[in-house]
């Protein structure tokens, strides 16, 4: 089978396109050929080498699948050949899925949502699952409640909008101007331009001084310092980025703050809520841009560029006919 191989760390040049073995799935595990992955913050993370120790090369990485059962091994029940499935490979324990096939444990496998193409399923199952992870799990959002989401045009900041809609709670989100109308039209009930307004001033403003209930990082940078100034007693912060910020630790302690950071779980209950959330219309993923998986290169030097002009994520066709 063809897959994309990472050689050695760094840039995005260093996939090359390689001829390997298709994998046999062994008891309890499900052949899948992969129909189309997608891009997200943690593939270039993992290719540029910020976690050496967990990734031994020559690797396959890719952190997303939508495709079609091939084969099933001993002891799999819920799935046969033909159907068609969703999910996210264990992160860090073995091949991702940036290949022709690729198998999976039965456990972390989900039908996939038939309203959904390949394309776009494959752009919502690491984010979707962080999401729910972030503000069902560990924030527990309830209704009647506010959440700051930054960064809401992202792959994870478009969904967690939806998702929080969904949840019956009222979102504020920062994005630049040119991205204002994809957020309110995902949801978004008051979206701050953060490179005209300091989104402090304008939580505090809307809020007539509350704060919001929770605040949901996606962007890193002194958003954990910060938050204090926005939340409102026993609020928060939902992190799901890896890089040291600095935190004021004293203010959080006054509005009895919780601070949750959160690296995903894989398992199919999640993907069977989101599948759940789709099928009544609540949530669907934005594809912003399709490449090949021969130019994998360059969907990762696009989505690392910092005004690479996207809205949602990147998805990869693995199948050539997926490409329009």
């Amino acid at each position: 089978m063809k897959a994309m191989t990472l050689k050695a760390f760094g840039g995005p040049d260093s996939f090359e396109l390689r001829d390997v073995p298709k994998p046999v799935p062994r008891a309890g595990q499900v052949l899948v050929r992969v129909h189309a992955t997608s891009i997200n913050p943690l593939d270039y993370q993992v290719r540029r080498g910020d976690y050496p120790d967990l990734v031994q090369l020559p690797a396959i990485t890719g952190h997303d699948v939508s495709g079609v059962v091939e084969e099933v091994g001993p002891g799999v029940t819920t799935f046969a050949p033909g159907d068609e499935v969703w999910y996210t490979p264990q992160i860090f324990d073995g091949p991702g899925s940036y290949a022709e096939y690729h198998v999976a444990a039965e456990s972390i496998i989900g039908k996939k949502p038939p309203s959904l193409s390949h394309l776009e399923a494959a752009s919502l199952t690491l984010v979707g699952g962080t999401a729910w992870e972030a503000l069902v799990v560990r924030a527990a959002l309830r209704v009647g409640e506010s959440i700051l989401v930054h960064g809401g045009a992202g792959g994870v900041g478009h969904v967690a909008i939806q998702l929080a809609k969904a949840m019956g709670a009222k979102v504020f989100t920062t994005v630049r101007e040119a991205n204002s109308e994809f957020v309110r039209s995902l949801g978004a009930d008051v979206v701050i331009d953060y490179e005209k307004e300091d989104y402090v001033d304008a939580i505090i403003r809307e809020t007539d001084g509350r704060g919001v209930d929770v605040v949901f990082d996606t962007i890193g940078g002194n958003t954990l310092s910060r938050s204090p100034d926005v939340l409102a007693q026993l609020g928060r912060v939902v992190t799901i980025v890896d890089i040291a910020q600095p935190q004021n630790v004293v203010q959080a302690w006054g509005k009895n703050a919780s601070y949750h950071f959160v690296f995903t779980r894989q398992n199919r209950g999640k993907l069977d809520e989101l599948r759940a959330l789709v099928e009544r219309g609540q949530l669907r993923p934005h594809v912003g841009a399709v490449y090949s998986l021969a130019d994998i290169a360059l969907a990762h030097a696009r989505l690392e560029s910092p005004n690479n002009g996207l809205q949602g994520k990147i998805a990869i066709a693995v199948e050539p006919s997926l490409i329009s």
